[in-house]
């Protein structure tokens, strides 16, 4: 991972030569990074890189890049809305499997044993494949999280986000947006519980988000067990809207017998504090091809912990292109303090 990380370093320097200021300053990187790098008090950028955008590996488009996971070897999987698969090393690409079905894959997490847990937002569904792509296993998914007229989600607004819990006992996935009959902003976290090795179905919490126009693309499990939730949005003319903020599950409702969360009385959601808003970083030397309040900023939808402690820990970002001229295939790296 080290060295997959310092091949996207050094792309993020070539590709911002021009701003030779910051293009040292990243390059050189010292004790006074934090400061010059900051987002906020408690977040840092180190660099971004724009080397995959617009290429293709073996034939498949490398965009459309909707999670990230670290594999057992230290190399990076990178997973595509399309249903591609693809391990990245230093050089780039290195290897590209397409998973059968007809999904719309959007969250990653790999397994103890090396099995890719990949969820699709089309039913929405998460299933189990072999690193070779081979489908093994489907988890059980509660109706009401389903699309309509099954269940209360709509189209395109389901599991997004999918992360392993520390130890890897429990599963956990996030819905992007609210339920019909939940409260605008009231975002449903599902988890299972391993069982003799296999997940079963397990608590479900309740996440609000800053704002209702705001979903909910990506959780990744920080090793105390808090989770990094990133929160966005798009309004044409204006740009994307990217928060990160750590939330806390310790004490929150099991909201799974809850039918509607409108506000009832002692529902508790997960505690959440807010660690960074992206609009607040520094450019880098970065360039937007459409209008954004950050030029920095794209429809960031993947998140994935790349080393670290319980209190200090690398992150690395990516955004999703939809494979559109307009839009940039980025990586982000970034530092984090918690308190």
């Amino acid at each position: 991972m080290r060295t997959v990380l310092a091949a996207l370093a050094a792309a993020t320097l070539a590709a911002t030569a021009t701003a030779t200021a910051t293009a040292t300053a990243t390059a050189n990187a010292t004790a006074n990074a934090p400061r010059q790098h900051a987002c906020s008090a408690s977040v840092a950028i180190d660099s971004f890189s724009d080397a995959l955008d617009k290429t293709t590996y073996d034939g498949s488009y490398v965009g459309n890049l909707s999670a990230l996971a670290v594999d057992r070897d230290g190399s990076l999987a990178a997973l595509s809305d399309r249903s591609t698969l693809f391990r990245l090393d230093a050089r780039g690409p290195a290897a590209a499997v397409t998973l059968p079905g007809d999904l719309d894959s959007e969250g990653l997490a790999i397994d103890r044993d090396g099995s890719r847990l990949v969820t699709s937002e089309t039913e929405p569904s998460v299933r189990r494949y072999s690193p070779e792509g081979k489908l093994l296993e489907r988890l059980p998914v509660p109706p009401d999280l389903h699309v309509g007229p099954v269940g209360r989600a709509t189209a395109n607004q389901t599991f997004e986000g999918l992360t392993l819990l520390p130890g890897g006992r429990t599963l956990l996935a996030s819905m992007e947006y609210a339920l019909a009959g939940d409260a605008p902003g009231t975002v449903r976290f599902q988890t299972w519980t391993r069982d003799h090795g296999r997940f079963r179905l397990g608590a479900q919490y309740a996440y609000r988000t800053d704002d209702p126009s705001l979903g909910v693309p990506e959780v990744q499990a920080t090793p105390d067990g808090r989770l990094l939730v990133l929160e966005r949005g798009f309004e044409a003319g204006v740009g994307n809207t990217v928060r990160l903020n750590l939330a806390d599950p310790s004490h929150a409702t099991d909201t799974s017998r809850i039918e509607h969360l409108t506000g009832q009385p002692g529902v508790r959601a997960l505690r959440k504090t807010r660690l960074a808003d992206l609009a607040d970083c520094p450019t880098l030397g970065a360039t937007a091809r459409q209008p954004q309040p950050n030029p920095l900023l794209d429809n960031i939808e993947g998140m994935t912990v790349t080393g670290g402690g319980h209190k200090a820990l690398k992150v690395l970002l990516v955004s999703d292109d939809n494979q559109n001229p307009a839009q940039t295939t980025r990586l982000y790296r970034l530092r984090l303090r918690l308190s």
